[in-house]
């Protein structure tokens, strides 16, 4: 089967390209409606006056749904909607007044919120804020519909100042947030009697499951997994356990998505046969199994992902209702479609809705493939290849985006579906139980005790699977390219497994041999490539020297560098990354770098010194330093005190010499060669 041959993946592409050519070239509202009208216009014309469609209507299709995409990122985009707050001028101090539409996960200290503003001063305003609130001794726990009022001023989402870093303020434009507040307990004012939405519900009931469950004698960590198993809620779970998971090729599991709502449309769907004798029983069971379905997405907190994953099962509902093998394909396009246009087009750039249906079509399209490949008699044999091809096809279809996002590459992830996936559902099964049960206060204390003790099971076989470090694949270099050809590899190898030719066989040949050739050229430019970093990181200095496929790291506190060092390694296709201390002076080409710290405060007048790199706050009179040395820059890094780079930057201003602070201007790149 192909996908290919079916309408609904066809304008699926289409719109995804409309979408990706809209984002890229962001035009006015106008001038993205119009061409939608002629086309529409020129469509109608065809089928009317017509009579057999021919090659021309299906094109009209095509460019109608290109197009159709491009007005979706328009309406979309704040620049095309007046309302929106950053038409107006926040750069002074103004009265906001904000809806609490996320809670996110708080730190040692603050508290993170998304927030929907509401006016700004007595105008009626739009648009998402980040809103952080620093911690306090009075401390207000805001919740989903609460509002609140405060006289302040907006700050933009920082870029990352360090190269190939994650870039935190694109994934928040991602979601339609550009600007955040940082407030404390004492700057704001929370409204009485706000106005009510589904959300807030929502909210107010997952927070009272959690009261119930918080009751129960659960541990503290298998509370937090069974909050986000059934409930979506991820707050309580520990760093370390989110760490076991992921190298385990297991945080699908703790991400309630698409997974989940697939498990439990397979529980309803089996729960609920007996409706089937029925008259109409089918239908019935299809309404029921949909209502169910977005009741569970209800008590789960109505997120987006979980929105996503029940408007996508619900279509595959109706696909099982059909009962027909080929429907599988358009209903899956068709939920992405309606889906990218009624809920957010730029849910395309996100890594979660590219995961899930990466993974939902790829087992949908390679699972058969893999069965026909294999098919035991035993039963046993027979339900474990099920399970592991599964698995196999789902890894398969995520392959290219993990290593791209995430650089890694868990080699027992199959070793965890057997393990774990065989019992989720009766795992899901159960949790369900035990929320209904909690609820009208009549659990008991032995199924307490017994779910308490699968979860903790659970964990400690995941932990065990992500503790194997050998198996665990890191810092793998993917770029965008490497995306491309690595989906194209796997594409042209299902197909020739589907009908081996010599064609199909030339053409995955083909795309290994490009796949390596780049490789090969990438490898070689790095090899030609020198260069000093001057890399950003709080109380630290961090200098990165790049010489081909070596990367050494000159810092006095390697923990806080590392990250930003493994970075920039991974990210460069580097093959080895040394760190050692730092030095007071190195030579870049023909000149000098030297060091200014607590250690070094004066230089000898003899030596010709081009940059002056100033770290951890030496006590020195700049001026009579430039006075007795002339550098052609100064540059000072994060682990200076802000006061002094305050008072460097002003003499440097006054002598029309030039300054950079990594913690403003991010990290300076010397290039050698």
């Amino acid at each position: 089967m192909r996908p290919l041959q079916f309408t609904a993946i066809k304008l699926s592409l289409c719109l995804i390209l409309g979408i990706l050519i809209g984002n890229f070239l962001r035009p006015p509202f106008i001038a993205a409606a119009l061409p939608c009208l002629l086309l529409l216009f020129l469509l109608g014309m065809e089928h009317f006056l017509v009579k057999k469609h021919s090659v021309r209507f299906g094109l009209l299709c095509a460019l109608l749904t290109t197009m159709i995409g491009v007005l979706s990122i328009s309406i979309t985009d704040a620049k095309n909607n007046p309302r929106h707050y950053t038409h107006f001028d926040i750069d002074q101090p103004q009265t906001y007044t904000l809806k609490i539409r996320e809670v996110l996960k708080a730190n040692n200290y603050s508290d993170g919120y998304i927030t929907e503003a509401m006016y700004l001063d007595s105008l009626k305003v739009k648009g998402k804020i980040l809103l952080n609130i620093s911690k306090g001794s009075q401390q207000t726990n805001l919740k989903v519909d609460d509002e609140i009022v405060s006289y302040t001023t907006l700050y933009a989402i920082s870029a990352p100042l360090n190269p190939h870093q994650f870039n935190y303020r694109d994934y928040l434009a991602g979601l339609g947030i550009a600007h955040q507040l940082r407030l404390s307990q004492e700057q704001f004012v929370l409204i009485n009697n706000p106005t009510g939405t589904i959300y807030g519900l929502a909210a107010k009931m997952r927070d009272h499951i959690i009261a119930k469950l918080k009751q129960e004698s659960f541990g503290a960590e298998e509370l937090g997994i069974i909050q986000a198993l059934l409930l979506g809620q991820r707050n309580e779970v520990t760093e370390a356990t989110n760490t076991d998971y992921k190298n385990a090729g297991a945080f699908h599991i703790l991400a309630l998505s698409g997974l989940h709502i697939g498990i439990l449309l397979g529980l309803l769907h089996f729960l609920l046969a007996p409706l089937e004798f029925l008259p109409k029983g089918r239908t019935i069971k299809l309404i029921t199994i949909v209502l169910l379905l977005w009741g569970f997405a209800f008590l789960a907190g109505m997120s987006a992902s979980i929105l996503r994953a029940v408007t996508m099962f619900s279509f595959v509902a109706y696909a099982l209702y059909l009962n027909r093998p080929t429907s599988h394909f358009n209903i899956l396009a068709l939920s992405l479609f309606f889906i990218l246009l009624i809920f957010d087009p730029f849910l395309l750039f996100q890594v979660g809705f590219q995961l899930s249906y990466a993974a939902v079509f790829s087992i949908v399209w390679i699972y058969p493939q893999l069965q026909k490949f294999w098919s035991p008699k035993n039963w046993i044999f027979k339900k474990g290849w099920e399970l592991l091809s599964v698995s196999i096809a789902a890894q398969l279809g995520v392959l290219p985006i993990s290593l791209f996002y995430f650089h890694q590459f868990p080699g027992l992830f199959f070793v965890s579906s057997l393990l774990i996936l065989p019992f989720l559902a009766f795992i899901l099964g159960m949790g369900i139980l035990v929320i209904v049960l909690a609820l009208i206060n009549n659990l008991p204390a032995f199924l307490v005790v017994f779910y308490d003790a699968i979860i903790r099971w659970m964990n400690t076989t995941i932990a065990w699977v992500g503790q194997q470090e050998s198996f665990i694949f890191r810092n793998i270099s993917f770029d965008a390219v490497e995306l491309i050809l690595g989906y194209g590899i796997i594409i042209a190898l299902i197909t020739t497994l589907q009908k081996a030719s010599f064609k199909r066989t030339t053409i995955v040949l083909s795309s290994i041999i490009f796949f390596q050739l780049w490789g090969l050229g990438i490898a070689y430019k790095t090899q030609r490539e020198e260069r000093l970093i001057l890399g950003h990181t709080g109380r630290n200095t961090t200098l990165l020297h790049q010489t081909g496929l070596k990367v050494g790291v000159y810092t006095n506190n390697w923990p806080s560098s590392e990250r930003m060092a493994t970075d920039y390694f991974v990210a460069q296709n580097t093959a080895e990354l040394v760190h050692q201390p730092l030095k007071n002076s190195y030579k870049i080409g023909i000149e000098r770098l030297v060091l200014l710290d607590s250690s070094l405060t004066s230089i000898p007048k003899n030596i010709p010194i081009a940059t002056i790199l100033l770290t951890q706050s030496p006590k020195i009179n700049l001026d009579r330093l430039l006075d007795s040395v002339q550098p052609q820059l100064i540059l000072a890094d994060g682990s200076n005190y802000h006061s002094y780079v305050e008072r460097w930057e002003a003499t440097c201003l006054k002598r029309k010499l030039p300054f950079h602070y990594t913690g403003e201007k991010g990290a300076y790149i010397f290039k050698i060669r």
